[in-house]
This record gives C-alpha cells, sequence and structure tokens, in this order.
C-alpha cells in the first residue's frame, strides 16, 4: 500500500505539493488500515492527510545537505532498470 511514498528529498526540482500530499495520503492509508474511510471518518482522515502533508512540507524545508540535488530522470531509470532485473519485464515509467 506504500508504493506510492518515495523519497522527496534533495531532488532537484525540489517536490511538488502534489507529490507531499500523494505521499501523505498513501501515510494516512496505511496507518489506517483504510484506502477509502467510511462518510464518519472522512473529514478526520482529509484533516489528517492535510496535516502529514504540512508536516512533511516543513521537514523537507528545514533539511540540509552537503549531497548534489539527485535527478528525477536518473532516478528513474535506475528503479526501472532495477525492476527489470527483479522481474524480467520492462515496467513504465
Amino acid at each position: 500500500m506504500c508504493r506510492n511514498i518515495h523519497t522527496l528529498h534533495n531532488y532537484e526540482p525540489p517536490a511538488t505539493e502534489e507529490e507531499v500530499r500523494d505521499a501523505a495520503l498513501q501515510y494516512v492509508r496505511k496507518i489506517s488500515g483504510s484506502t477509502k474511510p467510511s462518510r464518519a471518518n472522512e473529514a478526520v482522515f482529509e484533516r489528517a492527510v492535510d496535516e502529514v502533508a504540512a508536516a512533511t512540507s516543513r521537514l523537507l524545508e528545514s533539511l540540509v545537505t552537503s549531497a548534489p540535488p539527485r535527478d528525477r530522470e536518473v532516478e528513474a531509470a535506475k528503479k526501472r532498470e532495477l525492476a527489470r532485473k527483479r522481474f524480467g519485464t520492462p515496467v513504465s515509467a
């Protein structure tokens, strides 16, 4: 369920709000055990996603590193090659 949570730190360009929100949504889904909350829990679920996204954004803005920023395309190519070796089939981007 957490396959969409990827490293967001130290990329050029930086992680987008959408990427941060997607990671937050996956996190809340994982810890709640629910991919879609009931109507009774919908508001609290969305609030949790908003709060996790905000905390994630603050974390990413505060982290420092001396490493050069990673290139998204290079990292995606590495993941595709690893998947090809592991599963023996081409994996789309």
